[in-house]
């Protein structure tokens, strides 16, 4: 952690954003720039999130129609391995660590509150950048305990944590207990939520900085996954008062410039083939977030990002979507996608989900996010009629005008579908947070029993495949469900940084 983060914040340091090569910290402004620099914090390389749940559809048909393409490291994130994931520098497979990633956050987080009391700037200034630098911190701490600690209980609560960094030093603190690590995450929340800044200004949505309807969108979603639905109901509510913006899919949405893509081009079967993405893909593609921040529903910029530019859906992902209806399977779901950008042969064929790129899907709170968690919690504290209400303000605008909305008889139903609803809608995003609150809260309707994959034996170096399958699985409550943390920084901390133990 040390090393690493040392190595990336200093780079940034020693080149302001826009603003010359001068590092000194004088004035309010200079805070605002680091903070500006969206580049700096937007990107989630959370590869468990990518190919750890029921949403991944990584198979043995697919691994055979080209073994080339799939990676050691992208196995053992599909397998939830407990062993070699440790001993890689990398949770991103062109060479990001996601732990590292979230702590330079975390750094640039704390040099803004250590430095903002000691520039110049008006009270409101310094009061916005507290705010937008506490969300920050609190966001990425989620992110890392989400990854690498066991589900918030009462009988995990003194499991390890995560090394707590609140001064922007390059010291190496043992890991806190589970405990800490949320109470650390709930006070920096408190203190965002203070953050005075509309998420629409002068006419223009600034998702990147922190805006209060996203930080009581982040609260929500916390607290949803502490299984606190009052609270959780409550913050939502809140962020929806603030901005509610729902794109109507049958109106706002279209497809992109078509893209072509030769196949195999030194072989005499070369030929090209077409892609046609939603008109979200156009600029992404390009490293270019025009699009992302022109989404009307995102509150706040975080990407998740697939350097395998391929999410994979199962088909038990592709089977909860009315096909002919919902217009979410006709704009993110391209068929073919595995041979067109030839990443199976031609004899198999598979869909991929797109969004902004191939590589980038939406993982910050949206307007659709609290929506989903309005009713959610509807339907759990007793209103599964309002929770009915709630849910099809979204499937109305995701489907062909027309389509019946979704229906419930009792509060049990209303859920069932409404966790349908909201994997539709936030797939690979939340499912790895979903899975965790499921297994862990006092409902048991509600379970992931068990994640299973059938694969060949592997080795750190590579993939058995003339040995027969096996059966891989992931349990309700398994020690698994807490990533290996890196073992570099394992080792950087000289004894400092515990290992999970599984």
């Amino acid at each position: 952690m040390a090393t690493t983060c040392f190595t990336s914040c200093e780079k940034f340091l020693n080149e302001k954003p826009s603003k010359g090569t001068s590092v000194l910290i004088q004035n309010a402004s200079d805070l605002n720039a680091l903070l500006e620099n969206y580049s700096l914090f937007n990107q989630e390389n959370n590869n468990i999130t990518i190919n750890g749940t029921d949403d991944n559809g990584f198979s043995v048909a697919l691994y055979n129609a080209r073994p080339t393409t799939f990676t050691i490291p992208q196995i053992e994130f599909t397998l939830w391995d407990k062993t070699d994931l440790a001993n890689r520098d990398v949770s991103d497979f062109s060479g990001t660590n996601f732990w590292t990633g979230e702590y330079a956050k975390i750094f640039n987080a704390n040099l803004v509150l250590y430095n903002v009391d000691k520039v110049t700037g008006t009270a409101e200034e310094k009061a916005n950048l507290k705010s937008d630098a506490y969300l920050i911190r609190a966001y990425s701490y989620w992110q890392l305990a989400t990854t690498y600690c066991l589900p918030y209980t009462e009988a995990n609560k003194n499991e390890p944590g995560l090394p707590i960094k609140t001064t922007p030093d390059y010291d190496v603190p043992a890991r806190s207990s589970l405990a800490e690590t949320y109470q650390l995450i709930e006070a920096d929340l408190t203190e965002a939520l203070k953050i005075t800044v509309p998420l629409v200004q002068n006419g223009r949505a600034r998702p990147w900085r922190s805006n209060s309807a996203a930080a009581n969108a982040f609260a929500a979603r916390y607290y949803l996954n502490r299984n606190d639905y009052v609270k959780a109901l409550t913050y939502a509510n809140a962020s929806l008062s603030l901005y509610s913006t729902l794109i109507n899919y049958n109106t706002e949405m279209s497809f992109g410039t078509p893209s072509t893509v030769s196949i195999d081009p030194s072989t005499p079967n070369a030929r090209t083939v077409t892609l046609t993405f939603p008109y979200t893909h156009n600029r992404e593609a390009g490293n270019d977030p025009t699009d992302a921040f022109a989404w009307k529903e995102l509150l706040y910029y975080r990407l998740i990002h697939n350097t395998t530019q391929w999410f994979i859906p199962s088909q038990e992902l592709l089977n909860l979507y009315d096909q002919n209806n919902d217009l979410r399977y006709k704009y993110h779901y391209t068929q073919g996608f595995s041979y067109k950008k030839g990443l199976t042969s031609p004899s198999f064929n598979y869909p991929g989900y797109v969004f902004f790129a191939e590589t980038k899907i939406p993982e910050g709170p949206t307007v659709a996010e609290m929506i989903l968690t309005k009713a959610e919690c509807q339907a759990r504290t007793g209103d599964f009629g309002g929770a009915m209400i709630t849910v099809n303000l979204l499937y109305s605008k995701r489907t062909v005008t027309g389509t019946a909305p979704l229906a419930a008889v009792n509060p049990d139903q209303a859920i069932a579908v409404i966790l349908q609803e909201r994997r539709r809608e936030l797939p690979f995003a939340q499912r790895w947070a979903d899975i965790r609150r499921f297994n862990t809260n006092s409902y048991p309707a509600d379970d992931v029993a068990v994640i299973s994959k059938i694969f060949y034996p592997y080795t750190p170096s590579a993939v058995q495949n003339t040995q027969p399958t096996q059966l891989y699985t992931l349990p309700a409550n398994s020690r698994r469900f807490a990533s290996p943390l890196p073992q570099t920084d394992i080792n950087n901390g000289a004894g400092a940084i515990k290992q999970n133990t599984y």
